[in-house]
């Protein structure tokens, strides 16, 4: 059986502006426009807000970047090979993605938001921007991703790399609920888990200030020998920063699931934080699942855990079954919860 490769992977042209305004009645119903345009965005974001915030469900991580896509296509069962040039490997990956959005499987029932690498942000899937097609027709929120990568390891943490187009990605993030960028904490380090989360909120600030809800992603290495400790060094810096926002900001956290259940209640409660999501972090689906049901009010964000039995040699109806195990024992997992 061939590889299932199909999807839209046509870039989106941009809508023509049109004639320009020639007199003040003209620049009133322009105005006008612009007016129910921005009320309509406003009551989209409230709605996006409201679910997020309370509805059952989990994230799905859609987000593979240059770096971390090859390894999720030769998951898939694409190798390397198959591919040729960024280009290639690219529309490649967002077949894949378009294969997952598109099974009947995938939609709002169980799945509250979706976070996109800005490749397929640019990219559609049946004729709509991808965003677009999440929420419309699937009913799932769009986040996207914006960090650039890591930096070398210092401090024991991983620093993001700066994120030069950062208010380009600001204009794109209009289409979409939040953003989420990922730093990475190896050791139990003071300092370098400070300044971890000084970077992250920072960055959050000017994603607030875009009006859009960032999702801060300071992922613990399951493979630290110290990653209790860290845990505690990171859950006083999430507190303490949170802290120092406004009545109005809200942000969310992805967070790896901690050793000990309910390490996180504290942000899970805040009222600073939407939402506490974790990421499977190299966990199984099966192990990943078992820890996260021991820790109430967290869902589920996961990557690898929810394509990992996903190949492109399979049937629709294999691929389509595959997937719906897999989004019902991740949703089952964030829902129902081993300690209530």
């Amino acid at each position: 059986m061939g590889m299932h490769t199909s999807g839209d992977d046509h870039k989106r042209e941009p809508a023509s502006s049109g004639r320009q305004p020639e007199s003040s009645q003209d620049q009133n119903t322009v105005d006008d426009a612009g007016a129910t345009l921005s009320q309509n965005a406003a009551l989209q974001f409230e709605k996006w807000f409201r679910r997020i915030k309370s509805d059952p469900g989990f994230i799905a991580a859609l987000d593979q970047s240059g770096g971390s896509t090859p390894k999720a296509l030769a998951a898939y069962g694409i190798p390397e090979s198959s591919y040729s040039t960024p280009e290639e490997m690219f529309a490649i990956v967002h077949a894949m993605r378009a294969r997952i959005i598109t099974s009947p499987a995938f939609n709002g029932e169980r799945i509250l938001g979706a976070i996109l690498f800005e490749d397929t942000l640019d990219r559609t899937i049946e004729g709509l921007p991808t965003a677009r097609y999440l929420w419309e027709v699937k009913g799932v929120v769009p986040f996207l991703k914006i960090d650039k990568g890591l930096e070398q390891e210092q401090d024991g943490v991983q620093l993001m790399k700066p994120i030069s187009n950062l208010d380009e990605l600001l204009s794109k993030s209009q289409s979409v609920f939040g953003t989420k960028m990922r730093s990475v904490i190896k050791l139990a380090s003071r300092e370098g888990i400070a300044a971890v989360v000084d970077q992250q909120f920072e960055i959050a600030g000017k994603i607030l200030a875009a009006g859009r809800v960032p999702i801060i992603e300071p992922e613990v290495d399951i493979k630290s020998p110290e990653k209790g400790a860290a845990e505690e060094l990171l859950l006083k810096e999430l507190i303490a920063h949170l802290d120092r926002l406004s009545d109005h900001q809200s942000v969310m956290l992805k967070l790896t699931i901690p050793d000990n259940p309910d390490h996180y209640a504290d942000c899970i409660k805040h009222p600073r934080c939407l939402r506490v999501v974790a990421l499977s972090g190299g966990y199984s689906r099966e192990e990943a699942c078992s820890r996260l049901a021991e820790n109430k009010g967290m869902i589920a964000s996961f990557s690898r855990a929810l394509s990992e039995e996903l190949t492109a040699q399979m049937s629709d109806e294999e691929f389509a079954s595959a997937l719906d195990r897999s989004i019902q024992e991740i949703y089952d997992a964030s829902s129902r919860k081993n300690n209530n």
